[in-house]
């Protein structure tokens, strides 16, 4: 069964920094391309940011660009998502996922809990 478990949220005040990782399980994560998406209050599920199975292609949407670096680790079957410049628009849920282009959020929306972003002053 395909597990994604996301942690390093929190509270942190505009400017400020965090990095969520998300730990996976269940499926050979090093063969899958993977992103992060996130639900922020009024607003549809959206993925942010996207990385190629050997992390060479990242991709980024123009809301988190220059403030937002993926990455990952095969062996350890994670993906990192490092936060820098955080403003309130950031705040909202944010997960793990499988990506597969564009219908990513069809064919596989989150089903794991996500972890929490906060961003206030």
């Amino acid at each position: 069964e395909v597990h994604m478990e996301e942690s390093g949220g929190g509270v942190v005040q505009p400017g400020g920094s965090l990095k969520l990782s998300c730990r996976t399980s269940g499926f050979p994560f090093a063969t899958w391309h993977m992103c992060w998406v996130r639900q922020t209050p009024g607003k549809e599920l959206e993925v942010i940011s996207w990385i190629s199975l050997h992390g060479d292609t990242k991709t980024y949407s123009d809301s988190v660009k220059g403030r937002f670096t993926i990455s990952r680790d095969n062996a350890r079957a994670t993906v990192y998502l490092q936060m820098n410049d955080l403003k309130t628009e950031d705040s909202g849920l944010y997960f793990c996922a499988r990506f597969f282009g564009t219908d990513t959020l069809k064919q596989e929306p989150p089903k794991s809990q996500g972890t929490r972003v906060t961003v206030s002053s």
